[in-house]
């Protein structure tokens, strides 16, 4: 009986051994994609405030452009650089 179990040492230390390896192994590549998932939750993290900036910008150009279609703008325009007033219209310079 002795002489099995001591047949059996080597054998269930090299089991051991691999396992052992293994799990080191597997440690690494868990801390290895940890990292990564972090990196990627960062990165949506900006991606989502860039969309939020360019969504808010996007409604700004929105209002613009309606006001650039609006007799408004045609009106303030046609004062402010053309010097056009309308017919019936009384301006009051300052000395």
């Amino acid at each position: 009986m002795r002489r099995r179990k001591r047949e059996k040492r080597p054998g269930r230390r090299s089991i051991a051994c691999i396992v052992i390896l293994l799990l080191i192994v597997m440690s690494v590549q868990i801390v290895k994609l940890y990292r990564r998932d972090q990196e990627y939750i960062q990165l949506e993290e900006e991606l989502n405030a860039v969309y939020e900036s360019e969504t808010e910008r996007k409604e700004q150009l929105s209002d613009y452009e309606e006001y650039i279609g609006s007799r408004e703008y045609v009106e303030d325009t046609a004062r402010s650089k053309l010097g056009m007033i309308y017919d019936n219209e009384t301006i009051f310079r300052e000395e």
